[in-house]
């Protein structure tokens, strides 16, 4: 399992990350940390949408998903467009996959890092199926043992979507699914394959070093924290129309004034650079109430430190973006989700949490401020609750991860000094030294 000729091990990721979509960098953080806990001498690297911010944030050697290899030309004539298919885009397609094959030849581990990565909901290139296909394939041709990790899906909508997916999913020597409902999702639409499995998210494997400790409110009064989403990110099996989102922010309005009636403060919080204008759009909307500006708190978020941070700083949060609604959890926060995906609610499902979760398409002022009343007289029950899940869910990861790096699973946070010997024993499609 040794690399030829080299001393260490090499683990390459692939996942849309550099974006400032923090609930993926938390994965992605989640997976450094521990594969570097587990084998302290690995060497990793990653294929990314925006290689310059992996490099920057993270240190890794990073490789663009689809790099470009001829300049880019428009043309209007439908027979140009058709010979540069044809004659340039074919040949640097293929030059591609060559070069993908090529800078996985020293890679053991090829590993698709947790995520909402499986759907064609916004494009097949980019971190869209072709690519997963393309890279899983790439994978298997450079002999690596390629790994789905607690990955989410859906919405696959075209059928050549589906097939890309389902077939790099076939390829998979460990495959797992985020929440029962993606397997569920998956199996709905062809896939069969009967060894996969259902383990938590991976940011719930975050160490606890990276977790802040919660701040004391400010002024005396409890504060919520508030999760907006940017409509373009609401993408589902269940189509979330303009009608629902701006339905769903004057909601939030009418509960935010409900909220500073009650003595509350506000923070305003985001999962993803991109719901900073939905941010902008709701103070907007509130300056419209006679209600006090300065208990609306709206700091930027500019990491996922930096967010972690900003829940911390709350008691109770209200949210709408998967991950923020996760993060609030492991942070040990009593939080209502409004769902824009069977993710959401699988989540709080998972964590017996379904009370307090509704379907954003519905979603109802009068009964978010009941769930609201529930979730401050049964705050202590639920941390009892809530904490025990995310531990439970820790436990299931440290499983996880001995299972598919073939590790021994270790029982304290101490690295495992018989990393090396396991892998170089146990992997397939490599001579062992």
């Amino acid at each position: 399992m040794l690399r030829r000729n080299k001393t260490k091990y090499k683990a390459t990721f692939f996942g849309h990350f550099g974006a400032a979509n923090f609930g993926n960098e938390a994965t992605l953080i989640a997976m450094l940390r521990n594969i570097r806990r587990l084998i302290p001498s690995a060497e990793l690297e990653c294929i990314t949408t925006w290689p310059m911010g992996v490099t920057r944030d993270y240190g890794l050697a990073a490789i663009p998903v689809s790099d470009v290899v001829v300049k880019q030309w428009s043309f209007s004539n439908p027979l140009a467009k058709l010979c540069r298919k044809a004659f340039v885009g074919v040949p640097s397609e293929i030059y591609r996959w060559l070069k993908a094959t090529r800078s996985l030849r020293d890679t053991e581990f090829f590993i698709v890092v947790g995520t909402g990565l499986l759907t064609d909901a916004f494009r097949l290139g980019g971190w869209g199926p072709y690519s997963v296909f393309k890279w899983t394939v790439a994978a298997k041709l450079a002999k690596c043992k390629v790994c789905f990790v607690s990955v989410g899906a859906g919405p696959l909508e075209r059928p050549i979507g589906r097939f890309l997916i389902k077939f790099s999913l076939s390829l998979a020597d460990f495959c797992s699914f985020r929440d029962q409902a993606t397997l569920e999702y998956m199996r709905s639409i062809g896939l069969r394959r009967e060894a996969d499995r259902v383990f938590p998210d991976l940011a719930f494997s975050l160490p606890s070093d990276v977790l802040p400790q919660a701040r004391p409110p400010r002024n005396g009064h409890p504060i919520v924290g508030l999760g907006l989403m940017t409509f373009d990110g609401m993408y589902g099996v269940e189509k979330t129309t303009r009608g629902h989102y701006n339905a769903y922010l004057e909601t939030l309005v009418d509960f935010v004034k409900w909220l500073l009636g009650h003595g509350y403060d506000i923070r305003l919080l985001i999962g993803d650079l991109s719901d900073e204008p939905t941010i902008t759009a709701f103070k907007s909307l509130l300056k419209k109430q006679p209600i006090a500006a300065e208990r609306v708190i709206a700091e930027p978020v500019t990491s996922t430190d930096n967010l972690l941070s900003q829940i911390a700083a709350t008691d109770f949060v209200v949210a709408t973006r998967f991950h923020n609604v996760l993060l609030s959890l492991l942070l040990n926060k009593p939080t209502i989700s409004m769902s824009f995906h069977h993710k959401c609610s699988s989540l709080m499902s998972q964590m017996g949490l379904s009370d307090y979760c509704q379907d954003i398409q519905k979603l109802n002022g009068e009964k978010l401020v009941e769930q609201f009343c529930q979730l401050e007289k049964n705050a202590a029950i639920l941390k009892q609750t809530i904490a025990a899940k995310a531990a439970e869910f820790r436990t299931a990861l440290d499983e996880q991860y001995s299972l598919f790096l073939n590790v021994p699973c270790p029982t304290s946070a101490e690295p495992s000094r018989s990393a090396g010997r396991e892998l170089a024993s146990t992997m397939p499609g490599r001579e062992r030294p």
